[in-house]
C-alpha cells in the first residue's frame, strides 16, 4: 500500500488534505470530526482585522469620550482573542492531527503581536492571509507585494512556529514574491485564496453575492502558478487551494509541484467523507502507476522550462482558440 505521508512547512502530516480555513473549523468539535474522519491538517477559521475593527466601531456611541471608544475596541478585541485562543487549546485537545492558527490582516500593524500568544497556545502552525483588492487609483506599484514582506517579517520576529503565507490570485507576479517571502521566512505560500464573488441581481438592480462555493474549472490557476513557481523557487512548500473538488485534484496538484492541498467546498457539498474519498482515490492512483511516497511524483509535471512558460502559453492559447469557429 502507498504511503500518502507529506511534509508541508515542516509538519508532517499523514496525507495532503488539509482542511481549509472556514465556517467548518470554527469549533473543537467539528474540528474533531475532519481528524476522526482522516484530515491530514486543520486550518482553524480565520482571525479578522478588519472584523475586530468594524464590530468595534459599531458599538461605539458619539457621546463616549474618545477614551470610552477606545477602551471599547480594546475589549472587543481581547474578548475575540480570547476566543480564538481557546479555539486553538481545544483543538489540539482532541485532534491527533497539525492544527494550524489563521490571522486575516490587512495592515502591518501592532495587534499582530497576538501571534506570539497564538504559539503559546500550542498551535503547530500560523497561516496569514492579506487578501485585498488594490483600486486607489494613486496606487504605488509594488506597495502591495512589499506589504507581504512587511507583515511577515512582523511576524517571524514575533514566533517560531512556522508561518505560512497564503496568496490572493491578484499579483502580476507571483514568482517573484514567492521567492521574496521564502527569504524572509516563510515556511510554505497557499495558492490561492478566494475573493468574496460579486453579482448583480437584475430584476432587484442590486449587487448581490455569486457564487460561494469554487468549482473544479478554477483549479487551473493554482496549478499553473504551483507549476512555475515550484520549478523556481524549490525550497519552500506549496499548498493547492481552489477548485479541489474532486478526488482527482488532489493528484493534479501534486503532480505540478504542491505538497498538500486545501479542501473546503468540497467538504461542504459532499460532507466529511470527501476525504477517505480523495485519500481512497490517492492511494488506489499510486498503486496503479508504481508510486510508493508522495514524493515519488511531487512536482514531475511542474514546468521544467520557465524560461520558455510565456511562449508555451501563448502558443496554447493560439491553438485552443484557433479551433473555436
Amino acid at each position: 500500500m502507498a504511503d500518502l505521508k507529506t511534509t508541508f512547512a515542516g509538519l508532517s502530516l499523514r496525507n495532503p488534505i488539509v482542511i481549509g480555513s472556514s465556517g467548518l473549523t470554527n469549533s473543537a468539535g467539528k474540528n474533531k470530526r475532519l481528524a476522526d474522519a482522516g484530515a491530514g491538517a486543520i486550518v482553524l477559521k480565520s482571525l479578522f482585522e478588519e472584523q475586530i475593527l468594524m464590530e468595534a466601531d459599531q458599538l461605539k456611541d458619539p457621546a463616549y469620550y474618545p477614551e470610552g471608544s477606545d477602551y471599547l475596541e480594546e475589549y472587543i478585541r481581547e474578548h475575540k482573542l480570547s476566543e480564538y485562543l481557546a479555539l486553538i487549546k481545544e483543538s489540539k485537545e482532541v485532534c491527533s492531527v497539525p492544527i494550524i492558527a489563521s490571522i486575516n490582516c490587512y495592515t502591518d500593524s501592532e495587534w499582530i503581536d497576538f501571534a506570539k500568544h497564538i504559539e503559546e497556545a500550542g498551535a503547530d502552525a500560523l497561516e496569514i492571509n492579506i487578501l485585498a483588492l488594490q483600486s486607489d487609483v494613486q496606487y504605488t506599484y509594488g506597495s502591495f507585494e512589499q506589504r507581504h514582506i512587511d507583515i511577515l517579517s512582523h511576524i517571524k520576529k514575533t514566533i517560531k512556529i512556522p508561518v505560512i503565507m497564503k496568496l490572493g490570485d491578484n499579483l502580476s507576479n507571483p514568482v517573484a514574491l514567492i521567492n521574496q517571502l521564502y527569504a524572509n521566512g516563510a515556511a510554505a505560500v497557499v495558492l490561492f485564496n478566494r475573493f468574496y464573488q460579486p453579482d448583480i441581481n437584475i430584476e432587484k438592480m442590486e449587487h448581490t453575492s455569486g457564487e460561494i462555493f469554487s468549482t473544479a474549472s478554477a483549479l487551473s490557476t493554482p496549478l499553473r502558478w504551483i507549476g512555475i513557481a515550484s520549478s523556481v523557487v524549490d525550497k519552500i512548500d506549496y499548498a493547492a487551494s481552489g477548485g479541489v473538488a474532486k478526488p482527482e485534484s488532489v493528484v493534479k496538484a501534486i503532480l505540478a509541484g504542491a505538497s498538500a492541498v486545501e479542501v473546503c467546498s468540497a467538504i461542504y457539498q459532499n460532507t466529511n467523507l470527501f476525504i477517505g474519498e480523495a485519500t481512497r482515490f490517492l492511494n488506489t492512483w499510486m498503486d496503479q502507476k508504481g508510486f510508493e511516497t508522495i514524493a515519488q511524483f511531487k512536482g514531475k509535471l511542474n514546468a521544467k522550462d520557465v524560461q520558455g512558460i510565456n511562449t508555451f502559453e501563448r502558443t496554447q492559447f493560439l491553438k485552443y482558440f484557433g479551433k473555436k469557429e
